[in-house]
């Protein structure tokens, strides 16, 4: 089954979170990062975000500058205001250095992901963000591995007991190491975010695209032959290559390569079809990567 995944999102049990507070007009909640499922309440009072141990909310990344930003209020709402940090602040995907938050934005942190809530129903909406991070990865937007291994063992046993049609590919960002070392890990979240936004909408509804680990991804395929799989592990592969990425200024691309297996009553688990698409992946990489095999 899949390898632990490096990021934090995926390293906290969020059944354990512990629902705490008291309903609030406006919060902070960490859906990706450090202390993931934490709340914030925000004030009147000045909120700074940043690396030092002084700021309201401290988060200890390499990432974040020491004071990094900044929450006020104003007659029109919350305010955030980036304080000339090195990696920068930003709403929605958008760097901004002044603006007015509205309830459901994201904020984007250095590498954290905070999102912004306000209004009467803040404790509803809470409890509904935590239910909801116990399936989805808040980076990319696609499910985590938690929810992937379920449906997967799902499905696995319906095609075993019904003989019915089921691939499994697996993939991940070739040479993403280098991505991460030339331009930062900030930017190498960014590619993963940007990438799943790419793919996610030319899947079908049925599909389950879910990020299993750093930079490795899986799509489950039920119903999907290996002739449909291999079609849809090309067009996954085509729109990464043709897929462009911007930070700041530089632009760069990027390919993926590509494990397929399709579901044979002589794989008798789960485990046993994973791995075997794993080492189909790792065959791709081994053959040149940008390319699918089985």
């Amino acid at each position: 089954m899949p390898r632990e995944p490096s990021q934090t999102t995926t390293a906290v049990d969020l059944e354990e979170i512990k629902l705490v507070g008291t309903p609030d007009r406006a919060c902070l909640v960490v859906i990706y990062g450090p202390e993931l499922g934490k709340r914030s309440t925000l004030t009147r009072s000045a909120f700074g975000i940043g690396r030092s141990s002084k700021s309201e909310l401290p988060i200890d990344q390499e990432s974040i500058s020491r004071h990094h930003a900044r929450i006020t209020w104003t007659p029109e709402g919350h305010v955030i205001e980036d304080l000339g940090s090195t990696n920068g602040t930003f709403v929605n995907d958008v760097r901004v250095t002044k603006g007015v938050l509205k309830d459901g934005d994201q904020l984007k942190i250095g590498r954290s992901i905070l999102k912004y809530m306000a209004g009467d129903n803040i404790e509803a909406n809470y409890h509904e963000e935590i239910y909801r991070l116990m399936t989805m990865d808040a980076l990319t937007q696609t499910y985590n591995r938690r929810y992937f291994n379920e449906a997967f063992e799902r499905e696995f046993n319906r095609s075993l007991r019904y003989r019915r049609a089921l691939t499994l590919l697996l993939f991940d960002i070739d040479h993403f190491k280098q991505v991460n070392d030339t331009y930062g890990h900030v930017a190498g979240d960014s590619v993963l975010r940007h990438l799943a936004m790419v793919i996610k909408p030319r899947l079908r509804q049925q599909d389950v695209l879910a990020r299993v680990g750093g930079e490795e991804f899986a799509v489950l395929l039920p119903e999907v032959d290996a002739e449909g799989g291999r079609m849809t592990a090309e067009k996954i592969r085509k729109l990464a290559e043709n897929a462009h990425f911007q930070i700041d200024t530089r632009e760069f691309t990027c390919t993926v390569s590509v494990g397929l297996v399709s579901f044979d009553p002589r794989i008798s688990s789960p485990t046993m079809m994973y791995e075997l698409c794993d080492k189909a992946l790792y065959k791709a990489k081994q053959n040149g990567r940008n390319r699918t095999e089985t």
